[in-house]
This record gives structure tokens, sequence and C-alpha cells, in this order.
């Protein structure tokens, strides 16, 4: 199978996770008979600091050409410090998701075992923990009317929603809830006590929940919603919820995997699908080789099962768990034994590849990649 792929590194370690996705997806290509072919586009701040604009046309263009995007990270602190710039990294990612038409972000919330002592939370409360947030991407707040007085004193930003924007992610939220994996429970996030934007996405999936009547519907304000990712995460299993509710508790559950370098995501619609890890730019370690590429190796696990190619997107999901549960991890995860970037993507590359022996002595590990003595 062939796949044309527009590849976006973006900001900060973008680039350098990328790389090892784009590692993995090689090897994946070899293993199995495929090609991908990839087309680099420029979209943040460097497509700022190189065109003027965070997300030039041609990007545009290769995305809606291709088969799937895979995306790094966007933002620089140079934009991040300053109140007044007119022209933001972050503006680029707006643009993409109504370019692309990507309504839907879709995060899996995954514990490891093997992880599990990093977590803040303690081990009974995170054994069976597995649970996905639907996030609503094109509406809301980010979206709505922004006004600001001239004396620069009062400002608001309008929340808006409509019923065809909340019943096609609904939709998909509950089609994902009847997948045999899933335990057939939906939880509506919202907060329908206050806001009449929360009160019409009670409305909408209360109607379309009859249409789905083997999955069990819950609903539960958002600071509620809050504490229980943490004191009881094992209750969830399809999280829906609309753009900001969703961009907030989707970063706080990614400590029950002990790391927000570990989690994946995808974007979908009706346009081409992106996929990115869930993290920032990071630019603090940009360029040190110890940033955590697994978020974006699973992100491309998620690419491979969006071109159902999911023998291969497990391979790659048994590649991380072994290379977690052997201790290979980077700097975010073990401050004192770790490894750097591209050697945890040789490694999975190594799995995947079927390189690795089943014992393996980590001491005779090379510093610049996994050449096993």
């Amino acid at each position: 199978m062939e796949k044309n792929i527009t590849v976006i590194l973006g900001d900060g370690i973008g680039p350098e996770v990328t790389e090892q996705s784009i590692k993995i997806l090689n090897a994946i290509g070899d293993q199995f008979g495929h090609k991908f072919k990839y087309d680099y586009q420029l979209m943040g701040a460097i497509a700022i600091d190189e065109t003027g604009n965070p997300l030039p046309d041609a990007t545009i263009e290769s995305c809606l050409k291709s088969d799937a995007v895979l995306f790094g990270a966007i933002g620089h602190p140079k934009y991040d410090n300053d109140p007044n710039a007119k022209v933001r990294p972050e503006q680029g990612l707006l643009k993409i998701r109504k370019s692309l038409q990507l309504f839907a972000n879709i995060r899996p919330i995954t514990t490891y075992s093997a992880l599990q002592h990093l977590s803040p939370l303690k081990q009974e409360r995170l054994d069976g923990a597995d649970f996905v947030i639907f996030r609503e991407l094109t509406g809301g707040i980010y979206f709505g009317e922004k006004k600001i007085n001239e004396e620069k004193t009062v400002a608001s930003d309008l929340c808006e929603y409509s019923r065809p924007e909340i019943e096609r992610i609904a939709h998909l939220a509950f089609q994902y809830a009847q997948k045999p994996e899933r335990r057939k429970k939906l939880t509506l996030v919202d907060k329908a006590n206050v806001l009449e934007t929360s009160r019409l996405w009670r409305k909408v999936v209360q109607e379309i929940a009859a249409q789905y009547p083997d999955v069990k519907v819950d609903y539960m304000f958002v600071d509620n919603a809050s504490m229980q990712i943490i004191i009881n995460p094992k209750q969830f299993d399809v999280v829906l919820t609309e753009n900001m509710f969703g961009d907030i508790i989707s970063d706080e559950a990614s400590v029950l995997s002990g790391s927000l370098g570990l989690l994946p995501s995808s974007s979908v619609g009706t346009g081409t699908a992106l996929f990115e890890p869930i993290h920032g730019s990071y630019p603090q370690a940009a360029g040190k080789d110890i940033a955590n590429p697994i978020g974006s190796i699973l992100s491309a696990a998620m690419m491979l099962d969006y071109f159902e190619m999911n023998e291969e997107a497990t391979l790659v999901r048994n590649a991380v768990a072994w290379t977690l549960a052997h201790g290979f991890v980077t700097q975010d995860i073990d401050a004192e034994n770790n490894y750097g970037t591209s050697v945890i993507g040789e490694l999975i590359k190594d799995f995947v590849e079927q390189k690795l022996p089943a014992d393996i002595n980590k001491k005779y590990m090379d510093l610049g990649k996994s050449t096993i003595i």
C-alpha cells in the first residue's frame, strides 16, 4: 500500500520527535511492504520566521492532497511572552483545523504498569484506567468573536455552538464507545448548570443517545470531572466534551500515564486527518536529544489505524510497551537513568524489525543508537 503524508515538523522539539516517528513508519513500510511518501511543509513560529505566515498556503494545499498529516509541535517563547504580537504560531494550528475541517480531536489516555510509580496517584487508582477523550475542535470560545475596548480594560470571547457541530462529534464518540475494545459507556463533560452552550450540548446528546441504546450515558460538570479524573479515573470509558474543556482535561489526564510526552492524538473530520502528540513545543529541550518521542510515535500508530493497517499499529504499540517495560525512557520519566530521543526511536525501530534479543543488558547500550553487544 502507498500513502502520501504531509509532514509538519513545527517548532521546538517537534522536528526531533517527528524524526523518530518517520523512522518507525519507514521500518513498518519495509516490514509490511508499504510505501510512505513524505512532503515536508511549514507551520508555526518557523513558518512566521520564514514566510510571515503561521500557515502558508502551500502547507494547506499539501495537506488537502495527502492521505494524512503528521505534525510535531507548535509555539515559541518570543510569541508567548509578547501579548501585543499580531501574528502567533497557534493561529496556524487553529487555521489548519478549519481548513481541513477537523472537528474531533481524539486523545487516548493509557497507563503503563511499569510507569505507575511515576504518577502522583496511588497504584490502585491507576490499575485499569483506560479511556478516550473526544474534544470538539472547531467551535466554542477559541473561535468565537473576540472584543477588547479602546482602553484595553475590558475584553470578551464569545463561546458559541450550533446543533450540527455537536451532533457530528457526538455520533463519532457514540460509535467509538460501541467498539469491541470499549466498555460501551459515554460521559458528557459540560457546565450545564451555568452555560447556555452546555445546556445545548446536553440536550443534543440526550436526543442522540436514543440511537445508541447499548451505550450507557452519564453527564458530569467539568469541575467535578476534573476531580474524578484524579480520584477515580477507571470510571471513564469515552469522554465527550467541548473545545476548551477538552483542552484542559486531556492535559490533566496526562498525569495518569506518568508524562505528557507519552500521549498521542488524532484530529479527524471531513478532510485529511492530522496526527500529533499532545505535548507542546518544549523549546527548552529543543536540539538536546532529551525529548520524549513516544507521544509522536504513538500518534503515528494512530495514523496506521486510520489507514486500516491495524496489525502494523499494534506492532508499534507493542514496541513502545516493551521499551517502557525494560526501563528505556527519556529524561521526563526518569531524571537519573534515561536515554536520548534518538536512542528510544532506534530501540522501537529495532523491535519493529525484530532485531532485539529477549534479554537486554542496558549497560551495553550505545549512546547514539540501540546497538546491543
